[in-house]
């Protein structure tokens, strides 16, 4: 269990996540910011308490590997690896750019600290499948780390992961569903209703867990259940809402891909620096 301070770190680290994350998608003046702001939280119980990196050696070969499958979200995750040092916060601001190194989804052949290139859906949890069976096989203690959006466990491929990872009984993988509740063009339950993803992980044979994707303390101790279940996968379905945590995004129905004005961008980082001052002092009086 997280120590009152180690909660308020990490709530922290998400709020700077939130933060250079809506400021490099605001630069470019556009981009997928639904669907990255609904996974903030777990990049910041990942990179900020459970995954072991090195950021002065991103290609370490006994590290935890992430597969971001939903690979729009990529500005998320660039966000988190820079403020970890990865690479300098400046770069950010090159999103999707003439020569960047930060395309608008994730490519392990551009960015550094991205493990896997991702953006075909579906595609990124048989590559993560796939890693943790190799590093297993190698006889590493590593563990993949795997997010998956709700619209795209309609893929078949997903499933067709599911069923070979708990043959396999990878216990060294952990899923995460963003059960954000939408997809590109609309509420999931009205395109594709996804039902009870839990239990269809359950049904697969994998260790499966519901818990608030808002949450860091939440996300942290179904990641420690998780990695204290031997020989099955994992997988933890987090509640969450698209547009997470930024002002003008969340009350947009079709928020997956959206302008950001200049305006909206300084407002939204505003308010959440402000939030960012508060738990700053919060730490100091604990």
């Amino acid at each position: 269990m997280l120590s009152k301070q180690e909660i308020k770190e990490l709530e922290i680290l998400a709020l700077k996540i939130r933060i250079e994350t809506i400021r490099e998608i605001g630069t470019l003046g556009f981009g997928h910011l639904g669907g990255a702001m609904s996974i903030v939280e777990t990049l910041a119980v990942l990179y900020g308490k459970v995954m072991n990196v090195d950021p002065k050696n991103p290609r370490w070969e006994d590290r935890d590997w992430l597969v971001c499958s939903k690979g729009h979200a990529g500005p998320a995750v660039y966000a988190a690896l820079a403020i970890k040092g990865y690479f300098p916060l400046e770069e950010l601001k090159t999103l999707n750019k003439p020569r960047t190194r930060l395309p608008s989804h994730c490519d392990r052949n551009l960015t550094i600290g991205i493990d896997m290139t991702t953006g075909s859906l579906g595609q990124g949890a048989s590559t993560a499948a796939g890693i943790a069976l190799g590093n297993r096989m190698s006889g590493r203690n590593s563990r993949t780390y795997l997010i998956l959006g709700d619209g795209e466990i309609q893929e078949g491929q997903v499933w067709e992961m599911a069923s070979f990872a708990a043959h396999r009984k990878l216990d060294n993988l952990i899923a995460f569903v963003d059960n954000n509740k939408k997809q590109l063009d609309g509420y999931t339950k009205d395109i594709n209703d996804p039902g009870d993803i839990r239990a269809k992980f359950e049904s697969f044979g994998w260790y499966a867990q519901d818990v608030d994707g808002k949450c860091v303390a939440s996300i942290y101790e179904a990641v420690e259940r998780a990695r204290n279940t031997r020989g099955k996968p994992s997988v933890i379905v987090l509640d969450t809402i698209k547009g997470q945590g930024c002002c003008f995004a969340e009350d947009i129905l079709f928020n997956h891909h959206i302008e950001v004005s200049e305006s909206q961008m300084n407002e939204a980082i505003e308010k959440l620096e402000k939030k960012l001052e508060e738990k700053l002092e919060e730490v100091v009086s604990i």
